[in-house]
């Protein structure tokens, strides 16, 4: 009686996680570039009382045998990297990636990643994300400069109000050969880490590598009503093992209770 207990709290806890999960995603349904999130979930130990194929006193062998479960754990929270819809600004620094790949920023010499492409521009003439961090390679654009393009081949260029082009240049993007095992970091941003493996850099529309679409921004990929169905599910999950719980302890009072 006590092992329902147990187990019956291991699946609250797994539907606390579902939750925090769910409740992530649709806080960021509005965020730029957002990848929604995925709780995984695995069984736990068996208790083994009788095994599968073990032989019976008349000599018969048992079909099946008596495996008693001691619950739920949750083991990944993975990012699900499916395209998020489109997004028209008439922004000539608003950014999308049609495809695989990231973005590279520039953060106090280490490179991080991200699909949200809403730029601007520094002081300095360089291109940079919300927070300040810059592209790489690095974007200058001249302060003379009254028009910027960008091509599907990452190819930019800025010009001056007769068309002279003053400066032009090609961003590149990067892409994992297992983007789930990056490390979210916060403000719209990916680190590496051993799971991911290395980033693998080159031109947009290239080796695999997504195309650039200027004036248009990734938005995030999370579906409204499919996170409002977890969500029901799961609190009708953490509801019936509450009732688990409170259905064994009103069994272990019933056995208390016993008069010899």
């Amino acid at each position: 009686m006590i092992r329902s207990l147990w187990t019956a709290a291991t699946g609250m806890q797994a539907q606390q996680v579902e939750q925090d999960v769910v409740a992530n995603n649709l806080a960021n349904v509005n965020t730029v570039g957002f990848k929604k999130s995925r709780a995984d979930f695995q069984d736990l130990m068996y208790q083994l009382s009788t095994k599968a194929g073990s032989e019976t006193s008349s000599g018969n062998q048992l079909t099946v045998g008596i495996e008693i479960g001691m619950g739920v754990k949750p083991v990944a929270t993975q990012k699900i990297f499916s395209q998020g819809d489109y997004q028209q600004t008439g922004n000539s620094f608003d950014w999308a990636i049609e495809g695989d790949g990231f973005f590279q920023l520039d953060d106090n010499g280490t490179t991080v990643y991200t699909r949200a492409g809403n730029f601007k521009v520094n002081r300095d003439g360089v291109l940079c994300n919300t927070d300040g961090l810059q592209l790489i390679p690095e974007v200058s654009i001249p302060q003379d400069a009254v028009t910027f393009t960008l091509d599907s081949g990452g190819t930019w260029t800025a010009a001056d109000e007769n068309g002279n082009t003053l400066a032009t240049g090609r961003i590149e993007l990067a892409k994992f050969i297992n983007p789930a095992g990056l490390s979210s970091i916060g403000r719209n941003l990916f680190e590496k880490t051993e799971g991911s493996g290395e980033p693998l850099t080159g031109n947009p529309g290239e080796d695999g590598l997504g195309t650039t679409s200027q004036r248009f921004l990734e938005m995030s990929n999370v579906n409204v009503i499919d996170e409002m169905v977890k969500m029901i599910v799961g609190q009708r999950a953490y509801e019936i093992n509450s009732k688990s719980i409170v259905t064994a302890d009103n069994m272990l009072s019933m056995i208390n209770n016993l008069k010899k």
